[in-house]
C-alpha cells in the first residue's frame, strides 16, 4: 500500500512554495514575450554584423583592394577563387542583411547567411566559435521559427492565405 502523507498547511505556504510561485510567475512572464520581437530583433542584430562587414570591403561601389588581397592571402577558402570569392562574400554580405531587415526571404537569408558563417568558423577564424556561435543561434531562431509578425514574408503569406 503506497499512500502519502498530505502535505501540511506549512508545506504550501513555506519558503518553498513561494519560490515555487516566483519561478512560476518568472516562466509566465518569460512567456509572454511575443515571437514577433525575438524574431525582429535576431534580424535586425545579424543584418547589421554582416552589413557592417560589407561596409568594410568596399569604396563607394568599388571593391577595396585590400579586400582582395584578404581573400588571396589571409583567408584560406578551399575550393574558390579567392577573388570570385571576395566578390560573392562582398555581395551576399549586402544583400541577405537587407533583406533580413525588410523580412523579404528571411529562412533564405538566414540559411545563406549561417553557411557563411560555418565557412568563417572553419576555414577562417575557427578560434571565434564563442562570437559565430552567437550568430548562428540568431539565424536558427530565423530558420526554425520564421521571421515573425513584422516581416514582408508575414504579409506575402497572409495575401497568399487570403487569396486576394
Amino acid at each position: 500500500m503506497n499512500t502519502a502523507a498530505p502535505a501540511s498547511p506549512a508545506a504550501a505556504s513555506g519558503p518553498l512554495a513561494l519560490i515555487r510561485k516566483s519561478v512560476n510567475k518568472w516562466v509566465c512572464l518569460c512567456e509572454m514575450i511575443p515571437h514577433a520581437f525575438i524574431a525582429l530583433l535576431a534580424r535586425l542584430v545579424i543584418a547589421l554584423v554582416f552589413f557592417k562587414s560589407a561596409r568594410t570591403k568596399v569604396d563607394g561601389f568599388s571593391i577595396k583592394d585590400s579586400t582582395f588581397f584578404l581573400f588571396e592571402n589571409e583567408y584560406d577558402l578551399p575550393l574558390i577563387d579567392p577573388t570570385l570569392a571576395a566578390y560573392l562574400a562582398t555581395i551576399a554580405e549586402h544583400l541577405f542583411p537587407v533583406l533580413l531587415v525588410i523580412g523579404l526571404a528571411s529562412r533564405f537569408s538566414a540559411a545563406a547567411l549561417l553557411i557563411m558563417t560555418l565557412t568563417i568558423q572553419i576555414f577562417v577564424y575557427p578560434g571565434a566559435y564563442n562570437l559565430h556561435g552567437l550568430w548562428a543561434v540568431a539565424l536558427l531562431i530565423i530558420l526554425a521559427r520564421g521571421p515573425g509578425l513584422l516581416s514582408a514574408d508575414h504579409l506575402i503569406k497572409q495575401k497568399f492565405r487570403s487569396g486576394n
